[in-house]
């Protein structure tokens, strides 16, 4: 059993929570993920690592409720456990294994919408603990979906904040933000994006008019998180590959990310499902060799 340290609301409908799992939180790195269980019959759910203590043993995720398994994870407080924390899972953030002498020559631009804050914290905690900063925008719907502002100022070289609606910080959408930094003389090697699927799009095909080189996080459309369910299957750079053991980050210029949204819509229903395991055959899993 795994403990559940703290748990508390963050925004509406999205919680952070504390996880004693010393085993995960000795290996895990950023851009790595966990599947949580929370009894023997639960639903697994794959989430993305927000934050890791490697002297306390703790690993912290941040889920929004989206289904019946995230309304009853969310009921959960601190003091109650989870009967499974798997991980750490998927591959980690390439710039993690990169030499640091020329990690720290490169002008980085991380682009986090919503949830996908929690994912891009982590990564640029990392850099910070090594002496290199990064710019960080940081985008909301409104400014009360906005989630770990205070944590991602401590850590970011420069934070932009945008809402939607214009309710704080910036106005507009995060693609405008990104032309309006490169339109002032900033200049940028590489972009992380991490959000929802039709955000990283946008942000893609706004990089890649700027020469931006852009990687991606597809954890949203990740389900099994071991690459036999077939929900995760993407077209990247014209092969097939699954978000969640070949990734989850991937060349974002090289996603083709309408045939993964339409994907993601179809894996919904059941006629869906089994419409796509027609269609797509041996290749609509990830390899477990396993399937019937």
């Amino acid at each position: 059993m795994f403990k559940i340290l703290e748990a508390r609301e963050l925004a509406a409908n999205i919680y952070l929570m504390v996880v004693e799992a010393r085993r995960v939180a000795k290996k895990c790195q950023p851009g790595q993920f966990i599947i949580v269980r929370m009894d023997e019959e639960g639903e697994r759910i794959p989430l993305t690592i927000c934050d890791y203590s490697r002297e306390d043993g703790t690993v912290t995720i941040v889920f929004q409720t989206v289904g019946a398994g995230t309304m009853k994870m969310a009921g959960l407080k601190a003091g109650d456990s989870f009967h499974d924390f798997v991980g750490p899972l998927g591959c980690p953030s390439e710039f993690v294994n990169e030499p640091q002498e020329e990690l720290g020559k490169k002008k980085m631009l991380f682009v986090a919408g919503g949830v996908g804050a929690a994912p891009v914290y982590p990564q640029v905690k990392w850099l910070k603990e090594r002496g290199i900063e990064a710019d960080v925008i940081v985008g909301a719907k409104t400014k009360d979906l906005l989630i770990l502002e205070k944590e991602m100022e401590a850590v970011a070289g420069n934070l932009y904040v945008t809402t939607d609606d214009g309710s704080y910080g910036r106005s507009g959408m995060v693609t405008q933000t990104i032309k309006d930094l490169v339109a002032e003389g900033k200049r940028y090697d590489v972009c992380v994006a991490i959000g929802p699927m039709i955000m990283m799009k946008f942000v893609c095909k706004m990089t890649e008019e700027l020469g931006i080189p852009t990687i991606v996080s597809l954890n949203p459309i990740m389900v099994d998180g071991t690459g036999m369910c077939g929900a995760c299957r993407v077209t990247v750079g014209g092969e097939v590959k699954f978000a969640c053991v070949d990734g989850p980050e991937f060349d974002g210029h090289k996603v083709d990310f309408d045939q993964a949204m339409k994907r993601q819509q179809m894996y919904k229903t059941a006629e869906g499902r089994a419409a796509l395991k027609q269609q797509e055959g041996d290749a609509h899993h990830g390899g477990c060799g396993q399937c019937g």
